[in-house]
């Protein structure tokens, strides 16, 4: 299988140093009992935890209280979390592809960019700071940034219609956030977007229980270990080390 953009140098030893248990674990992954028909308990903590990492003042219990039990906050308390919620709800619905993924990003966005950038690629530069004003990460130009989107979206589509193993679908699941984190290809809302397109890669290859994953929970829980694998790959894009992801993609399986 020949892709444009997502590397597999680090396939066979990533399969080599995979949890043995993590198929397993996965497979008897359930939904909660406080689900219901107009409410999923674990979409709540996707949407909540993705938000976390973006620095959303929001708590687990807060926002399943207003979710499922219809109590209201301040509108600025719940808006984004809702936005994202939908994302997570529509894709749990519709297929993955280039059209609907510029769709969950306008859910994602609806609070966040004006309505001419909600789904739409970027048309200037991007550059990631961090909190004390250092530079963080620079990412493709945007004379570039459409056509690397598109070999993304071309790797996608072919890893959804090939056979691959389990391993290898949690590998491309990460590889997939990992890329598409970098390519970095709106305004805003990147970093929530690739961790709906993971577990959504994953949903496509594994099923509805990928759904159940807690992975945007376990991301916030060791934030600072999650971006300190992102920022290994290089400060610039054009320089982008693959080769140094292999921490970064064991963190989803560790997520189970």
């Amino acid at each position: 299988m020949k892709l444009k953009i997502i590397s597999s140098a680090l396939l066979a030893d990533y399969k080599k140093q995979a949890r043995p248990d993590a198929e397993q674990i996965f497979h008897h992954l359930v939904d909660s009992s406080l689900s219901a028909d107009t409410f999923s308990f674990y979409t709540s903590v996707s949407a909540v935890f993705s938000s976390k990492i973006e620095g959303e003042n929001i708590e687990l219990d807060s926002y399943i209280k207003h979710k499922k039990l219809g109590i209201k906050f301040l509108a600025d308390y719940t808006r984004k979390i809702d936005d994202l919620y939908a994302a997570y709800a529509f894709a749990q619905k519709y297929p993955l592809n280039p059209k609907n993924l510029s769709k969950a990003h306008q859910f994602i966005t609806k609070n966040i960019l004006v309505v001419s950038q909600r789904g739409k690629i970027r048309t200037s530069n991007m550059f990631v700071i961090t909190d004390d004003g250092r530079l963080e990460y620079v990412a493709v130009t945007p004379e570039q940034v459409k056509m690397e989107l598109k070999k993304l979206q071309d790797d996608i589509k072919q890893l959804i219609i090939n056979d691959l193993s389990f391993q290898e679908t949690c590998f491309f699941a990460s590889m997939i956030h990992l890329v598409f984190l970098k390519i970095h290809p709106f305004d805003d809302g990147n970093g929530r977007t690739a961790r709906l397109l993971e577990k959504w890669f994953l949903a496509e290859k594994l099923g509805s229980q990928a759904w159940f994953v807690q992975s945007e929970k376990y991301y916030y829980q060791q934030h600072r270990t999650y971006y300190n694998h992102i920022r290994r790959l290089g400060l610039e894009y054009a320089t982008l080390d693959y080769g140094q992801a292999m921490p970064f993609l064991q963190l989803l399986p560790q997520s189970f």
